[in-house]
């Protein structure tokens, strides 16, 4: 019987070997919080063993329950009829029995009846549910509602929400895109008008909203009249109902399980969250960045489903008297395959580490004063961790979601003819893949968003901190190249900034990737110390890295201006 926690080596190996200590520490008040509920761990082992087991139960669901499902669950699809939706019946089943089993609220805290879980445990479920039925993650995966209620919203609306969300009762929408406000949220029209008992009325159209059948609805709306770009909108929860009206869901390529609808809202009664005029510049940037994590988590899941598929195939098809994974071509695309997704989760659980220490310290900095004798140090370190995760954040997202993409391509490459037929899973993890770099923030939305930080030094420290690090052996030789491509990246940063902006727009997915390849060199390095098998997975990616690293910095700084002079011609 498999399950998907326990037949993952590499999700264990990280379980088993970032140091969590002091985000768990954080996240348990030092286990004080033993005291109050008797189930929370005692103790760092105690914590490790409490994620290891719940992740364990996760697997297991995802192995035996939900992924023999998947095929029925693509093939029923959503519907709708009368405005109200309907999951496919074995997805509804699944959904039961991920609230039966307590994961629902997975980070929220025990006083709202969650487990109280970080962000890394919880991007490590989000994997394994995906790689059972990416559909279903669209459901699983928007915990971060009610983290973000949990963040920003009053005591009244955690008491009234978080702990139905915890118990499965409900489930959450993020409502933000709008017909002609699509990526450009700043141009949100759907108005908010306070009423005299102090609730506001929604009105306007919704679009593209995954999951929008929601019970529950945080819906980004303009809220000062006049106002014209986002220091006029607001962040308000609705619930669903009669003034919500549901006009259709779309047809899509992949996902089926997943009712993706256009919404209606008619004086539709909200309330605010937070403070007026900060929800885009506050809080969807918050919700997005944890939606963003979560679509990385999903694309690997998608991926391991895809590699996993196309290596059976390989091992039991036979051709010219041998299995086709016998021949170079076909274990080279697999080898990569395994790479690619092993530097993509090693990135991506590196960043929801820097996400819970970025998290924890605010946390923490809430309850002190500003006079205490650490709150400086901790308020740098806190700062740190923001801009790291500003920049790791989409970061991750392009990587992860473009490698599902190659990643479930060449799994149908493999399966040859057979991969594009039906009968074969494979072509449902394709279509699948496709959404994932393009919602929450295309690619190209994700590079504008991590090229800040390329260009400011975000990540300097903590790739210096990793340089600085001992490496012994083969390690060593491996880690100068690695120092190598470094010194390319800050040649390369240093020639972009005296560029002009449409220079440094033009050559900015060169520049992010090469900061993504030298971090993932660098974690790669990091965790060869504990395997043999990571010391080979980082000498094949840093041996290939390399000649990258020398291609892109020929390209930033080559200083052709050919595309940009002469568009109208070329396009």
């Amino acid at each position: 019987m498999p399950n998907f926690f326990e037949d993952n080596q590499d999700i264990r190996f990280h379980l088993e070997h970032l140091d969590l200590r002091e985000i768990v520490n954080l996240r348990e008040d030092n286990f004080e919080q033993h005291d109050t509920y008797p189930y929370a761990p005692e103790n760092y082992e105690d914590a490790i063993d409490n994620y290891s087991k719940t992740l364990e139960v996760t697997g297991d669901i995802a192995g035996n329950f939900i992924d023999p499902r998947a095929t029925d669950v693509d093939e029923i699809g959503a519907s709708i009829e009368d405005g109200i939706v309907s999951y496919p019946p074995p997805m509804k089943e699944c959904m039961d029995r991920l609230a039966a089993a307590d994961l629902m609220g997975l980070t929220l805290p025990r006083a709202y009846d969650g487990l109280n879980m970080p962000t890394i445990v919880y991007t490590m479920a989000i994997e394994i549910v995906s790689r059972a039925d990416a559909a279903l993650m669209t459901v699983f995966g928007l915990q971060d509602i009610a983290e973000t209620i949990n963040d920003f919203g009053s005591d009244e609306q955690k008491q009234q929400y978080l702990p139905l969300f915890s118990s499965g009762q409900v489930t959450g929408a993020m409502v933000l895109t709008e017909p002609d406000a699509g990526s450009d949220l700043q141009a949100v029209r759907l108005t908010a008008t306070e009423a005299e008992d102090g609730t506001w009325r929604l009105n306007g159209v919704k679009r593209f909203i995954t999951n929008g059948c929601a019970d529950v609805l945080l819906v980004l709306a303009r809220s000062e009249e006049g106002s014209v770009d986002g220091r006029g909108l607001s962040m308000f929860i609705a619930e669903k109902g009669p003034a919500v009206h549901i006009r259709r869901i779309e047809d899509k390529l992949g996902i089926h399980g997943s009712p993706t609808c256009e919404m209606q809202f008619k004086n539709t009664v909200a309330y605010l969250v937070g403070k007026r005029r900060r929800g885009l510049t506050r809080y969807v940037m918050s919700l997005m960045n944890g939606a963003r994590l979560g679509i990385a988590a999903q694309a690997l899941g998608i991926a391991e489903a895809a590699y996993r598929e196309a290596l059976l195939y390989a091992r039991d098809r036979v051709q010219f008297g041998k299995p086709i994974l016998d021949f170079p071509a076909v274990y080279e695309m697999i080898a990569d395959m395994r790479m690619a997704i092993e530097a993509g989760r090693a990135l991506t659980y590196d960043t929801a580490t820097v996400v819970d220490m970025e998290k924890e310290l605010a946390s923490q900095l809430a309850e002190m004063n500003r006079g205490d004798d650490t709150y400086r140090e901790i308020a740098l370190r806190q700062k740190q961790f923001a801009n790291e995760a500003k920049a790791l954040t989409p970061m991750c997202k392009y990587y992860d979601t473009e490698l599902a993409n190659r990643v479930a391509s060449d799994a149908i490459q493999v399966h040859g003819g057979c991969g594009y037929m039906r009968d074969f899973k494979v072509e449902r993890y394709f279509r699948d893949a496709r959404i994932t770099n393009i919602y929450e923030g295309t690619t190209q939305l994700q590079v504008v968003a991590a090229i800040g930080g390329v260009m400011s030094g975000a990540l300097s420290k903590r790739l210096e901190d990793a340089k600085g690090q001992t490496y012994d052996g083969d390690l060593a030789i491996l880690a100068e190249k690695a120092s190598d491509a470094l010194d390319n990246l800050n040649k390369a940063v240093t020639f972009m900034k005296e560029q002009d902006e449409e220079y440094r727009d033009y050559y900015a997915r060169k520049l992010v990737d090469m900061a993504i390849d030298i971090h993932i060199a660098y974690l790669f390095l990091r965790d060869a110390k504990h395997s043999d098998n990571k010391k080979l997975m980082a000498k094949r990616f840093i041996l290939g890295m390399m000649p990258r690293s020398e291609m892109n910095l020929l390209y930033v700084t080559s200083g052709d201006t050919t595309t940009m002079e002469n568009r109208d011609s070329l396009i």
